[in-house]
């Protein structure tokens, strides 16, 4: 997700060497907020994100209804009509003024429609089918923003996502009766009429509508990516992009309400609500998308780079990936903790999931390591730990990648060049005799 138009000043500006004595606490948190700003422009700059929002618009369309369906469904077994959902409808599209109306009316009309005593199995299996594609598109599109190459296998998929169709709209449901009912309560109806109590209870209920939704967005940022978010990193996100929908939402209503004053409206009337209605819909998935990116960058700071100055890794940097990661395998081997796969690593270790990936490759490809066939796999150590050199690591990471057809009989040399690399590989070499990849580990610890 790169775009090298972006202004190179700007970037080299902002990477400074001077703002590294930086000691104003408010400076440094200007200047990294400064930084994530950079990268987040970058990748909405680079296109994939809007491509992505796009495309789940168009299979938002397609499943929204057995999505809601298959959800609503539960809570009718706990006695809640599609009637008594209409508010949550409305205040997802409340932007959208009366179309939003219309919308939530149509929406919850063909919901109403659906007998499933009259689809029968395959009728019910291919309306899970269709609303579990679409958590499964929006899961892998939240790979794609943090850099992960496994999805979930099939079984985790039908739980994962199952629960979430079936006990999330109860507990949404749940907590808005909950609130409901405190706030008709008939002891917190007293005490709201103390001055200062009433004024919390109205705050509270005005930015309830907000709270609501980052604690929906901050649900996503953990729970959707096929990895472990730290709960600070969702938390930070949901509360940054749920202000941000409900900004640009009240927005996006001025803009519908004004429009439709003009003849731009006249003009598209057959078609305005579905055009809206997409139009809102996009804006979601783009700000939830962007949320997520900030996830990913509180969690993965090391992401936050310059453009285009990620660069690839340098022998040194290979060679000390390549000791580190067999270290932590030697030091779970000895321990018997269970093995890690490669996000792990990168939680482990705080470097990029392409640089693990690239030497986890190499040691593979060597038989330094093997991975035990599960998704994402897990890696184990692939030779005697206590037998095998350390130098062997760092030869196989050197020659990784090497083309064979470089040098050949005819390849000529110049003065005494091969004799000095032979010197110093020799002298390297000698300096870890008698170091084992078990030596690495820290055993005792």
């Amino acid at each position: 997700m790169e775009n090298k138009t972006l202004n190179a000043p700007v970037a080299r500006w902002l990477w400074q060497e001077k703002h590294l004595e930086l000691q104003s606490p408010a400076k440094r948190l200007g200047l990294g907020t400064l930084r994530y700003l950079y990268v987040l422009i970058d990748d909405i700059a680079g296109g994939q994100l809007t491509m992505r929002a796009m495309s789940l618009v168009y299979t938002t369309l397609l499943s929204i209804v057995p999505l809601l369906a298959v959800s609503f469904s539960v809570l009718k077994a706990f006695g809640v009509h599609n009637k008594q959902l209409e508010p949550l409808m409305l205040q997802f599209l409340e932007p959208l003024g009366q179309q939003g109306v219309e919308i939530t009316s149509k929406v919850i009309g063909f919901i109403d429609n659906i007998d499933i005593g009259v689809l029968g199995v395959f009728g019910v299996v291919l309306l899970f089918y269709t609303a579990i594609s679409l958590v499964q598109k929006i899961e892998a599109t939240f790979n794609f923003v943090w850099r992960l190459q496994e999805s979930r296998s099939l079984g985790r998929r039908f739980t994962d996502y199952g629960s979430v169709m079936l006990i999330g709209p109860l507990l949404v449901f749940s907590a808005i009766g909950m609130s409901a009912k405190v706030l008709n309560d008939e002891i917190v109806r007293s005490a709201t009429e103390v001055a200062l109590v009433g004024d919390l209870v109205n705050l509270g209920t005005r930015a309830l509508p907000y709270l609501m939704i980052m604690a929906a967005f901050s649900f996503f940022y953990v729970f959707i990516p096929n990895t472990r978010v730290k709960l600070k990193a969702g938390i930070i996100a949901g509360v940054i992009s749920g202000f941000l929908w409900q900004s640009l939402g009240w927005a996006f209503g001025s803009f519908i309400v004004s429009s439709t004053d003009n003849s731009t409206y006249a003009i598209y009337s057959g078609f305005a609500i579905l055009i809206i209605f997409m139009m809102w819909i996009y804006i979601s998935w783009l700000i939830l998308l962007i949320g997520g990116s900030i996830a990913f960058y509180i969690q993965h700071p090391e992401y936050v780079v310059p453009v285009g100055r990620e660069g690839g890794l340098s022998n040194n940097q290979r060679e000390r990936i390549a000791l580190q990661i067999m270290a932590i395998i030697a030091e779970r081997h000895y321990k018997n903790h269970p093995p890690m796969n490669a996000n792990q690593f990168v939680n482990r270790l705080h470097i990029q999931i392409q640089a693990v990936q690239e030497v986890l490759e190499a040691l593979e490809d060597a038989g330094l390591v093997v991975d035990n066939g599960d998704n994402p796999p897990l890696y184990l150590p692939g030779v005697p730990l206590e037998a095998t050199p350390a130098w062997r690591v760092i030869e196989v990471v050197r020659s990784a990648g090497e083309m064979p057809s470089i040098f050949h009989k005819r390849t000529r040399t110049v003065g005494d060049v091969d004799n000095t690399i032979d010197t110093l590989l020799h002298a390297q070499q000698h300096a870890l005799d008698g170091v084992s990849i078990k030596d690495l580990a820290d055993i005792e610890g």
